[in-house]
């Protein structure tokens, strides 16, 4: 709370290698902005949570973090990040702060902020990806944010991998070739031995790259029939990247879904966040403050 009785609310986007955190209401009244390495969970948390109680306090925390993760206990389950399997996120910062901390994922946070301020405004049904050193998709259905069983695991899934074109094996470790162990950043670093940015003049890393992507998705695009693909992360930021996905999105489709966004409007319909990086810590701030309204 501020001295004049105002709510603020907290927000964490948990990723593996840094913690975004804020404090604030919305895009224009942000009071603090801090990021932090990701280290170990006992520092890592205890930095978080001093960053909200040397920032004058909130009154909930929202937290995207990477996974996966379960939502309904507060942890962190089967990463690949060392030392983080298992680790009880919830609990340890309830502890420390004593307010309501919101648990989900850090691309359904994600989405969540675009939903509420930026590239989705407006839809109720929409996917956010996220192409950095791995690769995930925040899913909003009817104006809620999918979990079911657990939460989407678009990065996942299983796509074509033509071994002659790309005999690169994959880099997940529980899957190889899936989804993110093709078309992540860290697949990139691993098949071309230098990292994305360092790969923007290669043409065929940037076609082999929105191959993968568009495969995905057109497979979310046919599951979930979304009203926008919102494609975001640090791989994105190459500028021919996102055209390119759009123009063998159209091939692959081949016509077949009749809808003029597919057909005519690609560029409206396959976008990037208008949020920017803080697509994450925003929609952290926005699942504070839902679960602080509700």
């Amino acid at each position: 709370m501020t001295g004049s009785g105002k709510a603020l609310f907290g927000g964490v986007e948990a990723g593996g290698t840094k913690w975004v955190l804020g404090i604030g209401v919305d895009p224009d009244d942000l009071h603090a902005l801090e990021t932090i390495p990701t280290t170990t969970p006992a520092e890592t948390l205890q930095r978080a949570a001093e960053f909200f109680t040397q920032n004058g306090g909130v009154s909930a925390v929202g937290v995207g973090s990477f996974g996966p993760i379960d939502h309904r206990s507060g942890h962190i389950t089967t990463t690949p990040k060392t030392g983080w399997a298992n680790t009880a996120v919830v609990s340890a910062l309830q502890g420390a702060l004593g307010v309501p901390i919101v648990f989900d994922t850090d691309v359904n946070a994600a989405a969540l902020g675009e939903q509420r301020w930026g590239a989705a405004m407006g839809l109720d049904t929409f996917c956010y990806f996220t192409v950095g050193t791995g690769i995930g998709g925040g899913v909003m259905a009817g104006g809620r944010l999918v979990h079911g069983l657990l939460h989407p695991e678009v990065g996942h899934m299983l796509i074509p991998h033509d071994r002659e074109r790309d005999p690169f094996a994959g880099a997940c470790p529980f899957h190889g070739d899936c989804f993110e162990g093709l078309a992540s950043g860290g697949a990139i670093r691993q098949r071309w031995g230098k990292p994305a940015e360092e790969l923007g003049h290669r043409d065929e890393v940037w076609q082999l790259e929105a191959e993968y992507l568009a495969l995905g998705v057109v497979n979310v695009i046919c599951v979930l029939s979304p009203q926008r693909v919102i494609l975001g992360g640090g791989v994105m930021k190459q500028p021919s990247l996102l055209p390119l996905v759009r123009a063998r999105t159209r091939e692959l489709l081949a016509g077949y879904i009749a809808a003029p966004e597919l057909l005519d409007r690609l560029d409206e319909y396959i976008v990037g966040p208008a949020l920017g990086d803080r697509a994450g810590v925003l929609g952290a701030i926005e699942l504070a403050r839902l679960a602080h309204r509700s």
